[in-house]
C-alpha cells in the first residue's frame, strides 16, 4: 500500500483536495478531524489534567483551550505533547486497517507535514498549492482573519515554493476545481490506485 502525505499551506485548498481523493474512493485520514474526535474522547481527561477548566461534560472546549494556549509557547508545546502522539496513533491504526483490507493507496492529510518531520511517515508527498494572491483572498475571506494573523501563520509554515520543491506531486487549485480533480485522478492512476467498480 502506498501512503500519500497530503499537505499545503493555509488557504491552498488542501481540505477540498482531500475530499477529491475520498470521492475517488481513496481512504483519507484527516488530522484535524482526528483531533476533534480525540477532544471528545481519550484526549479530554489528559487535556483537563494539563489545563484545568478547559473541558465540559468530558469534551474539550476549544474556545477555553484556545484562550489558555494561544500566544503562550510553553502551553502550546505542552498541548502538542499530549495531542500529537494520539493523532499519530490514530493514523497508524487507520493505515493498519486499510493495509489489511488491501487498499492500494491511503492518504494522510497532515497540515504541517514538513514542519513536524512527517516526511518519513509517508511514501510520497502531494503538495496543494495556488497562486499567492488566490491564497490571500481565500484566507482573508475567513471570519476573524486579518493581514497580521495571516502573516504570523505563514511565518510558522515552510514556504510554498520549498514545499513544492520537496513534493512528489503538486495539485494546483488556482485553476479551478475541475482542473484540480483531474490532477488528483492522474496521481491516483499513476500510483495504480484505480480499482474496478465493485473491486
Amino acid at each position: 500500500m502506498i501512503v500519500l502525505g497530503l499537505t499545503g499551506s493555509i488557504g491552498m485548498g488542501k481540505s477540498t483536495t482531500a475530499k477529491m481523493f475520498a470521492e475517488a474512493g481513496v481512504a483519507v485520514h484527516d488530522s484535524d478531524e482526528a483531533v476533534h474526535r480525540l477532544y471528545a474522547g481519550k484526549a479530554a481527561p489528559l487535556v483537563e489534567a494539563a489545563f484545568p477548566g478547559t473541558t465540559s461534560a468530558g469534551v474539550v472546549d476549544r474556545a477555553k483551550l484556545g484562550a489558555r494556549v494561544l500566544g503562550d509557547a510553553a502551553a502550546l508545546k505542552r498541548l502538542e505533547t499530549i495531542i500529537h502522539p494520539l493523532v499519530r496513533a490514530d493514523a497508524d491504526a487507520f493505515l493498519a486497517r486499510h493495509r489489511k483490507s488491501g487498499a492500494p493507496i491511503a492518504v494522510l492529510d497532515i497540515p504541517l507535514l514538513f514542519e513536524t518531520g512527517g516526511r518519513n511517515r509517508v511514501d510520497k508527498v502531494v503538495v496543494v498549492t495556488a497562486p499567492a494572491e488566490v491564497q490571500r483572498s481565500r484566507v482573508l475571506a475567513r471570519p476573524g482573519m486579518t493581514e497580521e494573523k495571516l502573516a504570523s501563520i505563514l511565518a510558522k509554515q515552510v514556504p510554498d515554493a520549498e514545499k513544492r520543491r520537496q513534493a512528489d506531486f503538486v495539485v494546483d487549485t488556482g485553476q479551478g476545481m475541475d482542473a484540480a480533480r483531474a490532477q488528483v485522478d492522474a496521481i491516483i492512476k499513476e500510483l495504480g490506485g484505480v480499482r474496478e467498480p465493485g473491486g
